[in-house]
């Protein structure tokens, strides 16, 4: 139990930047601050408004709205910014890494998971794979080889520009696949299940996959079990990866490949 509480304390200290996630291919995220802060000040416009006019109803509708908002983009935050740090600490400590393996990160990003897992590992290897679209800020290879600097870890840390759905790697190479908030950003769900067995393919016999995500792990889950893997699990993150709320949570899907 000790060696879970030190990675949870590991990773709320780290020193990389991980930016926010989101989906910026049409709005920037600088766009879409300014329209939030616009609409929270005209919600407080109408608290007022309808205060100073002693319509009581109105006021308190815009009152409520106003709370659920704020509470909403609350909860965004937190887990953005704190909460998927919390959760993949614990997951990363439920794999016991010995400390030597090979551990590849589908759509690393600026490399939360991916620089996590590379400071359990002093004698392994860790890849990130990611095609660097605008689903974090700031979301390129050069910040998360800054943040690889940041974290103590460049020397271990290798960076790949390619598709999950068509890996430049030999079968069974990994010890571990992961991937955290990134397979539900492909359109199709063709496309998905192609990043599933690519994530398979690449893993050695006795690897085992933890996926995070919003969207499918249940569809992620029957693949799973599909393509013969054993131990397939899902179960909810909990609440510290409610992306704004209960009625969007993150699901963990977790298999080991046969040996």
């Amino acid at each position: 139990m000790s060696g879970v509480q030190d990675v949870r304390v590991d990773l709320r200290s780290h020193a990389g930047e991980y930016g926010v996630d989101g989906d910026y291919r049409v709005v920037p995220a600088y766009w879409q601050a300014r329209i939030l802060a616009v609409v929270g000040v005209l919600l407080a416009w109408v608290i007022v408004k309808e205060a100073v006019e002693g319509d009581v109803v109105e006021g308190t509708a815009a009152g409520v709205v106003t709370l659920l908002l704020a509470s909403s983009l609350g909860l965004y935050l937190r887990t953005t910014l704190v909460g998927k740090f919390e959760v993949w600490a614990a997951v990363l400590a439920d794999l016991r890494l010995r400390g030597d393996e090979r551990l590849l990160d589908l759509g690393c990003g600026r490399g939360a998971v991916l620089l996590a897992a590379a400071r359990l590992l002093p004698q392994g290897r860790v890849v990130g794979v990611d095609l660097w679209r605008a689903d974090q800020t700031g979301n390129t290879p050069n910040v998360t080889r800054r943040n690889a600097q940041l974290e103590g870890v460049a020397e271990r840390v290798d960076l790949v520009t390619g598709d999950m759905r068509g890996l430049p790697f030999e079968d069974g190479v990994y010890d571990v696949v992961v991937s955290s908030l990134a397979i539900h950003n492909i359109p199709s769900p063709a496309g998905r299940l192609a990043a599933i067995d690519e994530a398979v393919r690449v893993l050695r016999p006795g690897g085992r996959l933890v996926v995070a995500d919003p969207l499918w792990t249940g569809r992620y889950t029957a693949r799973l079990r599909e393509l013969g893997l054993v131990d397939v699990r899902r179960r909810s993150a909990g609440w510290r990866m409610w992306w704004g709320g209960p009625w969007l949570p993150t699901g963990l899907a977790t298999a080991t490949k046969r040996p």
